[in-house]
């Protein structure tokens, strides 16, 4: 429960940060981490499933 909650903290950070950082055409940074965590949730998931079978 802990994780999911840092997990919701950290995208919510992010997106908050596109939308502060949007008016000063600098909201593509956010946005890039965003996409490399949720890649990296992506893949880590993927690997849980892989393994528990």
């Amino acid at each position: 429960m802990v994780k999911s909650a840092i997990n919701y903290i950290i995208i919510l950070a992010l997106v908050l940060g596109v939308y502060f950082l949007y008016d000063k055409q600098i909201g593509a940074i956010p946005l890039l981490l965003l996409s490399f965590y949720l890649f990296y949730l992506g893949i880590k998931k993927m690997r849980d499933i892989k393994n528990s079978k």
